[in-house]
C-alpha cells in the first residue's frame, strides 16, 4: 500500500519519449511546471476538461468501491475477504510509507533505473490484471449468457508435504473470470508494450476501486489517525524534500489516474498531463466508504454521512485544484481533502447529536468472525 498513498495533484508533464510511461505522481512539481511553462500552455478548455475529467475518474472507484465494500465482507472467497485496519495499522502506516519512499529514493540513487522500471512493471502487470479482473467481475456476471455452461477452476500451490503442508496461493475462478482476466491480460499488455494513458487509467481505477472495497477500517478514531497522519506525510514529502521529486520522474507504474491537457488537439497522442495519485483517492475513499457502512448500521434507509463526506471530497479536491491552479505549483492534494473529508461529516453528526454513536461503531475483522464462528461450532459439538 505505500506505493498507492504517494501522490499530489500535478498541473502537467513534458514527457519525451522515453518518458511517456512516467507513472508517480509524488512532485512538488517544480522543474516540470518550469519545463511546461516555456513549451507548452494549455488552452482554457483544455484545462477545464482535463480536470473534470480526474475529478469525475477520482469519484468512480469511491462511489462504487464504497457500494462494493458493503457486501463484500459477506463473500465467501477469501480472496474477495476485506482487509481490516486497526488502530495501531493506522499509526504505523505513514511511518512504513515514508520508509518506502525513501527506500525507493535510494535505490534510484543506486541503481539502474532501466532495471528497476523493469521489475515494477512486470510487478504490476500481474497486479493490475487481477485488480481489473475482479474489477469487471460484477459486471460479467450481469451480461454473461446464461446457456452458456460455467465451468470451475482452482489455481493451488502448496509447500511441504502430508501433515506439513501449507497453501501458499488459492486462487477460485469460474468461466466468467476467465474472460475478464483474458481481457484484464490485454489491457496489461498494451500497457507494458504502449505505457499509453488510457492503460494506465484502466489499472489505476481498478487499483483504487480494488483498494476502497477491500480495505476497511474498524472504527472512525481509527480513519482519523490514518487520514491524519498521512496527512502530514504527504506535506512533508511534497514541500519539505525532493525525495518526491526524484521518485516521481523515475518511478514507472500505474499508480496514478492522468489525463492529457492537450487531447482537444492532439487527440489520444496526447502528451501533456494532468495528474492525480491514486493515494489521494484512496485513503478518502475508504474513510468514506467506513461512513457508508455506518450508515447502514444506523438503520434508517438513510446515507447522510456517506453523502455528507462524498460531497467533502469533491469540495476538497476542488479546492485542490483550483489552488494549484491559482499559484501554478503542484498540491498535496490530501491537505485539503482530509480536513474536508473528517470535519464535514463530524460537524453533521454533532449536529444530529449523533457523535458519541458514531465513534462507538466498530466493525469485526474477517478473522476475528472467523474465529468466533470456529469456537461457536465447537461449542455445539461440546454440546
Amino acid at each position: 500500500m505505500a506505493d498507492i498513498n504517494q501522490g499530489s495533484v500535478l498541473p502537467s508533464e513534458t514527457s519525451p519519449p522515453a518518458l511517456d510511461g512516467l507513472n508517480a505522481t509524488d512532485s512538488n512539481g517544480t522543474d516540470a511546471v518550469n519545463a511546461t511553462v516555456a513549451k507548452f500552455v494549455a488552452t482554457p478548455e483544455g484545462t477545464a476538461l482535463a480536470y473534470g475529467s480526474l475529478v469525475f475518474m477520482a469519484l468512480l472507484p469511491i462511489f462504487f468501491g464504497a457500494l462494493r465494500s458493503v457486501s463484500c465482507g459477506k463473500s465467501k472467497n477469501s480472496s474477495d475477504m476485506p482487509e481490516t485496519i486497526t488502530g495501531r495499522d493506522a499509526a504505523r502506516f505513514p511511518i512504513i510509507a515514508s520508509c518506502t519512499l525513501f527506500g525507493l529514493y535510494l535505490f534510484f540513487k543506486i541503481f539502474s533505473q532501466e532495471y528497476i522500471n523493469l521489475l515494477l512493471s512486470m510487478y504490476f502487470f500481474v497486479l493490475g490484471i487481477l485488480a481489473l479482473a475482479h474489477t469487471m467481475s460484477p459486471f460479467m456476471n450481469r451480461i454473461f449468457p446464461a446457456n452458456i455452461p460455467i465451468k470451475q477452476y482452482q489455481l493451488l500451490f502448496t509447500q511441504g508435504s502430508g501433515e506439513t503442508k501449507e497453501e501458499m496461493v488459492n486462487y477460485e475462478f469460474d468461466t466468467k473470470d476467465m474472460i475478464c482476466l483474458v481481457i484484464s491480460t490485454v489491457v496489461g499488455v498494451w500497457y507494458i508494450l504502449k505505457k499509453h494513458w488510457i492503460a494506465n487509467n484502466l489499472f489505476g481505477l481498478a487499483f483504487a476501486l480494488n483498494g476502497v472495497e477491500l480495505l476497511h477500517l474498524n472504527n472512525i478514531s481509527t480513519g482519523c489517525i490514518l487520514l491524519g497522519g498521512l496527512f502530514v506525510y504527504d506535506v512533508f514529502w511534497v514541500f519539505g524534500t525532493n525525495v518526491m521529486v526524484t521518485v516521481a520522474k523515475s518511478f514507472e507504474a500505474p499508480i496514478k489516474l492522468v489525463f492529457p491537457q492537450d487531447l482537444l488537439e492532439k487527440g489520444l497522442g496526447a502528451s501533456q498531463f494532468a495528474m492525480l495519485g491514486l493515494g489521494d483517492i484512496v485513503i478518502p475513499g475508504i474513510f468514506i466508504a467506513l461512513l457508508l457502512r455506518f450508515d447502514v448500521s444506523l438503520k434508517k434507509n438513510t446515507r447522510t454521512y456517506f453523502h455528507t463526506s462524498f460531497l467533502a471530497y469533491i469540495f476538497g479536491l476542488g479546492l485542490t485544484i483550483w489552488v494549484m491552479h491559482t499559484f501554478k505549483h503542484a498540491q498535496p492534494a490530501l491537505l485539503y481533502l482530509v480536513p474536508a473529508c473528517i470535519g464535514f461529516p463530524l460537524v453533521v453528526a454533532l449536529l444530529k447529536g449523533e457523535l458519541t454513536e458514531m465513534f462507538r461503531y466498530e466493525e469485526v475483522s474477517a478473522e476475528d468472525i472467523a474465529a468466533k464462528e470456529g469456537t461457536t461450532q465447537v461449542e455445539k459439538k461440546d454440546k
